[in-house]
């Protein structure tokens, strides 16, 4: 079966070890929700709404409502049984309220007017078809800006350049869109809080064109072959699929002999 599109989030799954990739984009695995990620998705949606309210409403009092009322939300649906008692959702709850109050001390909501927010993205480059959903796109003194919030701890700087991959390639799909190229990517990471920028051309765009093509067609060949080979590294520890994980077969128990 060919393959119809791809992520952002997906191709990085394959860079980082293509087992993975296939634990999550071929057999479609479930994965057990964690703390993390209920922060994150919470947070993201608080931050978007957050830009509905008039400029002089963006202080972090609303945003700390936005979160509560965006955790209602999703915890019903997705969430329901994170926290097995109240203290602990509690505790969680404090610590992102802490989170999300450094975000004031990065920007200014007040100070701008996103272009867009969770912009949907779906565009066919030229024979592949990618899809996202872009945080953030605004213009700023410095041009044009796309923005991603991260909840998570930034890397420390010499390494932090892999972690624009994914803004690289919104950068492509909001050049394809709009006919515009971008310049300027920004990551947020709250937990810190740290900001990383770098600029990027059509040179690099187009350098990021050729990846993506390179990484569709080892996608296709590894589908083809069913062939996904492990790639251990430090990741891996955090991994949910471990245990089923080929590259862990050999540290595993033995079953009992019946």
């Amino acid at each position: 079966m060919p393959l119809e599109t791809l992520s952002p989030s997906r191709a990085g799954d394959f860079k980082t070890c293509p087992q993975l990739f296939k634990f999550r984009a071929i057999d479609k695995l479930p994965e057990p929700p964690t703390e993390y990620q209920a922060r994150g998705t919470t947070a993201h949606l608080a931050l978007q709404r957050l830009f509905d309210l008039p400029a002089e409403r963006r202080t972090p009092e609303a945003l700390f409502d936005l979160f509560r009322e965006a955790w209602t939300e999703v915890r019903a649906t997705e969430y329901g049984d994170m926290f097995p008692t109240v203290t602990e959702e509690r505790h969680w709850g404090l610590q992102s309220l802490e989170l999300l109050a450094n975000y004031f001390t990065v920007e200014d909501p007040a100070s701008f007017e996103p272009l867009e927010r969770e912009m949907d993205l779906v565009e066919d480059l030229g024979g592949i078809t990618i899809r996202g959903i872009l945080d953030r796109m605004e213009e700023t003194d410095e041009g044009l800006v796309i923005t991603d919030y991260k909840t998570g701890k930034a890397p420390p700087e010499r390494y932090a350049l892999p972690a624009f991959f994914a803004l690289k390639i919104y950068a492509l799909l909001i050049r394809r869109r709009t006919g515009r190229t971008p310049d300027r990517l920004k990551l947020i990471y709250l937990n810190g809080p740290t900001v990383y920028t770098i600029s990027v051309n059509d040179a690099a765009l187009d350098a990021m064109d050729r990846q993506l093509r390179a990484l569709w067609t080892a996608i296709e060949r590894a589908m083809e072959n069913e062939h996904f080979p492990t790639r251990i590294g430090r990741l891996c520890d955090w991994c949910a699929f471990q245990e089923i994980c080929p590259a862990f077969a050999d540290s595993r128990p033995l079953a009992a002999a019946g």
